[in-house]
């Protein structure tokens, strides 16, 4: 009796409040619905204690595991609705105390990159307090991204050493530095590193055209904060560089205000990080930069966490058949689940023909009107374009390839109507846009769970997490600090 919901509701003069509605599905066919189930003295339980029940009859059904299939998908929903709304009161109780720390300089642990193609070196660092215009923020997680695998393999022309890499994490903003307004501490921001100044004279940041701030590039380049300077110093203390503005391989670091994007701090920060650079940068190549139509043909080489991004968002926008290429036939599962219709393995077709005849030719007439190369490589770059439908179509470069490598092809090919263009950040404005991608999310309207394969904790662990991303195997390697 004590599990009875009728009875525990009928002992009751007032609703539990933990349940905002509770949902029964019955079906009126059912042998046990008059004798044993009585779903109308349940509702009658609940009116008397004000508790919301709703019971809906579904006709025809009886008691068999087929009437599962007529309410499954509204129940996970309802579930999932639920169970989001707990883990956003959680996140969105706890608090941090930084009083003991603001002005101070924080001893912390870091990843330190020494040199090119070393193992990162865990070391207690110094965090100096931030100056005019900056944040300092406790980084509390770090997805690991491959151009910091290519910058830490000596690819990057920009990279400098000694340096402390990532930009793609979740932070809490611990205190801030004059003249800073957009943010205060206790704030959950995403550090980004294409940068949004805001300011009326950056005819980029008031362009509708572009997201390409230049305001703090020059510094950004160099490794150092807006003023020259560096925030970070070693035990012996000698000065760290900065990583794409970012540094968020340390428990805590240093960003410029215009770097931050502030989001809602129900968001949890381990997941949303991944908006800091990858993920958004497929979605936007997709939804921005090309503004893909509804019913477009697509081709996607590559299939890591862009690729597999630029597939989702292809399968939002619309598109009616999207081509996945890779020369690894394990990712197409994945693939296929996040709306790819077809996958090629380009490793296997026969010597005379390229990736870029069979698909403008055996798979398509004419090509398709969108390709994207999500690979750094600079011939898969001409493929893409190649393969892209004569008079209209568009190829999008979204890899970042190695130092000195240029790209080519016939002027013919855009002579006959092809567009070649690139892609930074998707796209995105970074302050006003991340926070609306993390709305997206947190609706259940722009899911992103499914590119986290590895999950490590503790700063301690990146080398772990650098080895798991060069298993092949691995989409984000989410560290949680």
């Amino acid at each position: 009796a004590g599990c009875d919901a009728t009875e525990i509701l009928t002992a009751r003069d007032t609703p539990i409040v933990e349940y905002d509605e509770i949902i029964v599905e019955q079906g009126t066919a059912d042998g046990f619905l008059e004798e044993q189930l009585k779903p109308e003295d349940l509702e009658a339980a609940a009116a008397k204690c004000g508790q919301n029940v709703v019971v809906k009859r579904r006709d025809g059904f009886d008691h068999s595991y087929h009437f599962i299939a007529a309410f499954i998908e509204s129940h996970v929903s309802f579930h999932a609705t639920r169970l989001y709304r707990k883990l956003h009161a959680r996140n969105a109780a706890i608090k941090h105390d930084f009083s003991g720390t603001v002005g101070q300089v924080i001893k912390c642990r870091a990843a330190v990159a020494r040199g090119p193609k070393e193992a990162l070196v865990m070391e207690t660092i110094q965090v100096l307090p931030p100056r005019s215009g900056e944040v300092r923020v406790k980084v509390m997680a770090n997805a690991l991204c491959h151009t910091d695998v290519y910058t830490l393999d000596g690819h990057d022309p920009e990279g400098l050493f000694p340096c402390i890499l990532g930009h793609e994490a979740g932070c809490v903003v611990e205190s801030v530095g004059e003249g800073v307004t957009s943010v205060v501490p206790g704030d959950h921001v995403i550090p980004c590193y294409t940068p949004q100044c805001c300011e009326a004279e950056c005819v980029f940041c008031m362009s509708p055209k572009t997201n390409l701030c230049p305001k703090i590039r020059a510094s950004q380049g160099r490794g150092v904060m807006p003023d020259g300077t560096t925030r970070f110093l070693d035990e012996n203390g000698k000065e760290i560089f900065h990583f794409m503005g970012c540094s968020t391989m340390s428990e805590y670091t240093v960003l410029a205000e215009i770097s931050c994007a502030k989001i809602q701090k129900e968001a949890p920060l381990d997941k949303m990080c991944l908006f800091g650079c990858g993920v958004s940068t497929g979605l936007g190549a997709v939804w921005n930069t090309c503004k893909m139509e509804v019913n477009s043909t697509v081709a996607v080489f590559g299939l890591g966490a862009v690729g597999l991004a630029v597939i989702q968002g292809a399968k939002m926008a619309g598109a009616s058949r999207i081509i996945a290429i890779d020369i690894n036939p394990s990712k197409f599962p994945n693939a296929i689940e996040l709306g790819a219709t077809e996958c090629v393995n380009s490793a296997t077709l026969p010597p005379t023909t390229t990736i870029q005849k069979h698909i403008a030719g055996t798979l398509t007439e004419w090509g398709v009107d969108y390709s994207f190369d999500c690979t750094g490589n600079t011939n898969v770059m001409r493929a893409a374009l190649e393969c892209a439908h004569r008079g209209w179509g568009t190829s999008c470069v979204i890899g970042v390839a190695a130092s000195g490598h240029e790209i080519s092809t016939r002027p013919f090919q855009l002579v006959t109507g092809r567009v070649w263009k690139g892609t930074a950040f998707g796209g995105f404005k970074s302050r006003r846009d991340v926070p609306l991608l993390v709305q997206r999310c947190m609706k259940g309207e722009l899911p992103i769970d499914h590119f986290i394969t590895h999950n490590f904790y503790g700063v301690d662990k990146t080398n772990d997490a650098i080895h798991a991303l060069h298993s092949g195997t691995c989409l984000r390697a989410v560290v949680k600090y």
